[in-house]
């Protein structure tokens, strides 16, 4: 780009279908693009700070929604690549664009002139027949002022902006060490290493040696994909170790250490919490949630976790029982019990893992998550082969409703590679609103599947586990193509962070149901066995996810956590009687939900969800159809549809009848007797 050539980034979007203009996307044109959209979107801040007529809710509420569009545009997109492109250009400017973006931010919402307008709204919102959704949206902007610091004195503010832009820093080296210690790690075997393994793990293996001039060789990664498949199935209890063990101690200690990110990270968001009157982190980023208030959330986890404990005990002693009975010899670890549970549900429930993925091509399921909202919500989703992605392995899909009128925009990203972040998300590149006509959404969804060989990568094989994952992001997907909001800060996902995972884990529902399995070619016999097998294991899988949830809410309601973090965990970890052949399932040092995401305190927000989904769900099994029109026309309306526009407890029980019944949690978990 040349000095008189306007930067691309700043244009408007004007592919098909209002598709970002990936193509012309250079590293280079970021930093300016977001030194000019700051200074248009200061200029339109400071035009509604400083009008001098009467505050209203159109001159300021409705002004701010519409301010920021080009900031908005290039903040997406560049928060886009840098968790699912992120060259080393990017990550280059990554921590600049974070301290740029959190300065700006923060001057907002220090803003005096305009945060006093904003209260002027607030105070006499009642009197100036406002629509519920505006009401709550001005609500919701006065908090959110508040929340960042507009009531503090000048010298509190100062600090409040310092300790905010240390987090964002912190929160970008945390990151950065996550993806570099993942990507500089693989173990390196030959070809009798391999006893055990499913063919899609072994060629993909085979693929990445390949690609790093090591023909005959297999490399295994940490990627979650190969660290659960190895551990499910590898033979070879040395090399399950030694996965488990490189898996488990990223960044605890050396070149990629954490933990004093982790230690100051806790006591800047303890101070900030305090600085705005909070008793602690947790009180704090849980005030605007379903939960409320941290005691609220750990009692849904403690009614969980000792029951968690019993089962999972009793399944580590059929474990234990297993190994004795094979000779073994040795205790059971944590690098044995998906090995041996694997054994257990082909021995017990005739489930054969390697056998379902021979069914579940990546292709096939994702076509599944499409005929699935087809079913439920008339959607149609159609190949665009003229929309580039930002990558030779993204899609772009058109969704459509029933006659045929496009909706929204879809981008799919299934595939690992050392670019990526770890784990699955959706995100949004734009948000439905409808102010100034309709805006329809595009979202993308990225997952890190571990590709078959080229040329068919499409033939790339999913564990059971895996499809879940693929259709819980496409449910936070359909939550932000199915909105039908008016303001953009309403619109999506833009909600409760208890409330977001709702619609997700409802999805996973479908995946593991006769009707969608059978459209595999999946034989009913390994039908029954997958519904068979679903209440084996819940012991494991709720220990695991519960502690880091549990550990989670104890870090940020401790101000004595940050002086020791490490102790502190594993403190805790001791008072819960945390089994140590489970173990988190995420380790601190690499828990990129609390510290390099929107999950600090709120880790719980999965297993509240869950909670949401498992009454929901019993509706559709009750109806004896779990496509039942009226209810999935129900559920888009009440859920789907509106976004942040009412309180997300009046949204469940617009849907249920009812406020949601937290023993529907026990029953989807099998865990009511124990």
């Amino acid at each position: 780009m040349t000095d008189t050539a306007p930067n691309p980034l700043l244009q408007p979007w004007d592919g098909p279908l209002g598709a970002p203009p990936f193509a012309a996307v250079r590293a280079e044109d970021f930093l300016p693009a977001f030194h000019t959209a700051m200074a248009l979107h200061r200029s339109e801040i400071t035009a509604i700070a400083t009008r001098r007529e009467v505050a209203t809710f159109d001159n300021v509420i409705a002004a701010l929604e519409r301010s920021g569009e080009p900031l908005a545009r290039v903040r997406r997109l560049f928060w886009t690549l840098s968790s699912a492109q992120s060259t080393p250009a990017i990550r280059a400017i990554e921590a600049e664009v974070s301290a740029l973006m959190s300065a700006h931010s923060t001057a907002i919402s220090h803003d005096s002139a305009l945060a006093a307008r904003v209260a002027a709204v607030h105070e006499t919102r009642h009197e100036a027949k406002l629509s519920p959704e505006q009401i709550r949206l001005v609500e919701s902007s006065h908090t959110a002022f508040l929340r960042g610091g507009s009531a503090l004195t000048p010298d509190a503010k100062a600090r409040f902006a310092q300790i905010d832009a240390r987090l964002s820093a912190l929160s970008v080296a945390f990151g950065h060490n996550v993806l570099a210690a993942t990507a500089d790690w693989a173990m390196d075997l030959g070809p009798d290493d391999l006893t055990g393994l499913p063919p899609s793990l072994c060629n993909a293996a085979a693929a990445r040696a390949q690609a790093k001039d090591a023909p005959g060789r297999y490399h295994i990664t940490l990627d979650r994909t190969d660290y659960e498949s190895f551990l499910a199935f590898s033979d070879r209890r040395d090399l399950r170790e030694t996965l488990w063990r490189a898996f488990t101690a990223r960044c605890d200690g050396g070149a990629h250490d954490n933990w004093p990110i982790i230690a100051e990270t806790l006591a800047l968001r303890q101070e900030r919490a305090a600085l705005l009157g909070y008793a602690d982190h947790a009180h704090y980023a849980l005030e605007d949630s379903m939960a409320r208030t941290p005691d609220a959330a750990q009692a849904l986890l403690e009614e969980l976790w000792e029951p968690g404990k019993r089962r999972a005990a009793e399944e580590a002693a059929e474990l234990q029982a297993l190994i004795d009975a094979e000779g073994g010899g040795f205790v059971l670890a944590a690098w044995d019990w998906r090995f041996y549970a694997e054994k257990v549900r082909r021995t017990r429930f005739a489930l054969d893992g390697m056998a379902v993925a021979q069914h579940l091509r990546l292709d096939a399921v994702r076509q599944a998550a499409f005929d699935t909202a087809a079913r439920l919500y008339d959607l149609r989703f159609t190949r665009r082969e003229d929309i580039a992605g930002y990558h030779p392995d993204v899609s772009a899909w058109e969704v459509s409703d029933g006659s045929g009128i496009p909706i929204g925009l879809l981008f799919t990203d299934y595939l690992s590679r050392p670019e990526k972040h770890g784990g699955a998300w959706m995100g949004s590149l734009r948000v439905q609103e409808q102010m100034d006509g309709d805006v329809r959404p595009i979202v993308y969804l990225v997952a890190n599947f571990a590709p078959a060989p080229p040329p068919d990568r499409a033939a790339t094989r999913l564990s059971i586990d895996e499809a879940r994952t693929l259709f819980h992001e496409f449910g936070h997907a359909l939550h932000g193509l199915l909105s039908r909001v008016t303001y953009p800060s309403q619109s999506g996902t833009s909600v409760a962070r208890d409330f977001v995972e709702f619609p997700s884990k409802f999805m996973e529902n479908w995946i593991v149901s006769a009707p969608v399995l059978s459209g595999f070619g999946v034989p009913d016999d390994l039908i029954a066995a997958i519904r068979n097998a679903e209440a084996y294991g819940q012991g494991f899988a709720t220990v695991e996810l519960i502690s880091c949830a549990l550990v989670d809410l104890a870090m940020h309601r401790a101000p004595e956590a940050a002086t020791n973090p490490r102790a502190f965990v594993e403190g805790e970890l001791a008072r819960l009687g945390m089994p140590p052949e489970i173990g988190l399932r995420h380790q601190i040092p690499y828990f990129t939900h609390i510290f390099d995401g929107g999950y600090a305190s709120a880790y719980y927000s999965y297993v509240w969800s869950e909670a949401l989904d498992a009454d929901a769900f019993e509706a559709f099994v009750a109806s004896g159809d779990i496509f039942d029109p009226a209810l999935a026309a129900r559920f888009r309306s009440e859920i789907l549809s509106t976004g942040d526009s009412r309180d997300p407890m009046e949204s469940f029980t617009a849907f249920r009848g009812n406020a949601p019944d937290a023993s529907a949690l026990m029953r989807a978990r099998h865990l009511v007797d124990a």
